[in-house]
């Protein structure tokens, strides 16, 4: 049995004719920029995030560097946020000026640890972007708090969260303004890259809007150096398609994620994220994420877990683990899994170069070599899962 992270093609059998007759409107319209396919979707969007606001962009990223020009943010400011994240989500804040100062993740549900927050603020701070990782929703209300009290700006990096639901309410209308990536492989993914912000506030959804398409609030008169960042209206006639079926997308995703943690929970070398499971927190389950604890493999991988990484970058990534055990005999036995995130921001060449300063981010370090994804997607069979469970089961009790 092989068994992918992901599957868009299981996705297909479902909803291809659709995609396929949407696309064809749009092809036969001649209206591939704007019109009335990403009018509906930023619409349909805001209406699923309680938002009055919601801005197609050309990408997740783009979102962010938008969302940040318009509070402007620039040169001289600072934005906390997380090393543990997709690079994007510091590389906006640079991109604009800006500087991202890294704070710790909280070790039981690796999520911004919002205790660290307040230390973190300089008289040049900012906003702070809170990373809902892999589906799961920070502590807004903690963050919000911490936001008020500092006057604060806050932009959620929502790229891996549609769907997602802290004490009620959507992420992406908690905050200031909220950012989303519709990359594939996202639960409400498009045809390729593609984005949107959210937000409540009417002025930075105009500024938003002149920002993405060259500074130019009318044709011809531009006020700002923007962006050609444009979500085009094909890729919007395909988002159009598949929102209406992420909750339910989700809903399969949750029943997947608990039958995981059932099966997995009593397993000794193995953590799941304590809050994945709270009440007041709908997960997205963009990913289902196992950290994977030391133990002795001596006997299975012949010293292995102390040889380094063949592709390591100036001795910044951890040495091998026990994890990179257990995702090499996984694949041997056709289940494929992934890796979020090898080497943290703050450890990446560039950040080395711009900044020096030792950081004290130890959770962030060590979840970096031990946290796996596992295969998740509402297609996924329980034939397909049990498989995975007992090979993982297979593998741990025979170490």
């Amino acid at each position: 049995m092989r068994i992918p992270p992901f599957s868009l093609e299981k996705q297909l059998y479902e909803i291809g004719d659709d995609l396929d007759l949407a696309v064809s409107k749009v092809l036969r319209s001649g209206q591939y920029i704007g019109g009335r396919q990403v009018d509906l979707f930023e619409k349909s969007f805001a209406e699923k995030l309680e938002v009055p606001h919601v801005i197609g962009c050309n990408s997740g990223t783009d979102a962010l560097i938008l969302a940040l020009r318009a509070f402007g943010i620039g040169p001289g400011d600072e934005v906390i946020t997380v090393s543990f994240s997709f690079f994007a989500t510091a590389e906006a804040i640079s991109n604009v000026g800006a500087k991202p100062v890294f704070v710790d993740v909280d070790p039981q549900n690796f999520l911004l640890d919002v205790s660290l927050l307040e230390s973190a603020i300089t008289s040049s701070t900012k906003a702070i972007l809170p990373v809902h990782l892999f589906g799961c929703p920070v502590d807004m209300h903690a963050v919000m708090s911490v936001a008020k009290k500092h006057g604060l700006k806050v932009i959620e990096d929502c790229a891996q969260a549609a769907g997602a639901f802290f004490n009620g309410k959507p992420v992406g209308g908690l905050g200031d303004a909220g950012c989303f990536s519709f990359f594939p492989t996202k639960n409400l993914g498009a045809a390729g890259d593609g984005g949107a912000v959210a937000t409540h506030d009417q002025q930075i959804a105009e500024k938003i809007r002149e920002l993405a398409v060259h500074g130019m609030p009318k044709r011809y008169f531009h006020t700002e150096l923007g962006y050609n960042s444009r979500l085009d209206s094909i890729q919007a006639a395909i988002l159009n398609v598949k929102l209406p079926k992420l909750s339910d997308w989700i809903e399969k995703r949750t029943e997947i994620s608990h039958r995981y943690n059932r099966l997995l929970r009593d397993i000794q070398e193995i953590d799941i994220p304590e809050n994945s499971f709270n009440e007041g927190i709908v997960h997205s389950w963009n990913q289902f994420v196992i950290k994977v604890r030391d133990f002795d493999i001596s006997s299975k991988c012949k010293n292995e877990v102390n040889k380094p990484y063949e592709n390591s970058m100036a001795n910044n990534l951890p040495d091998s683990s026990c994890r990179d055990w257990l995702k090499d005999e996984l694949s041997k036995e056709g289940i494929n899994t992934i890796i979020y995130y090898p080497i943290p921001i703050h450890l990446q060449p560039i950040y080395q170069k711009k900044d020096s300063r030792s950081l004290c981010l130890s959770v962030t370090e060590e979840l970096s070599s031990q946290v796996l994804s596992l295969p998740i997607f509402p297609e996924l069979t329980i034939e397909e899962q049990n498989y995975v469970v007992d090979i993982i089961k297979s593998l741990l009790s025979s170490s």
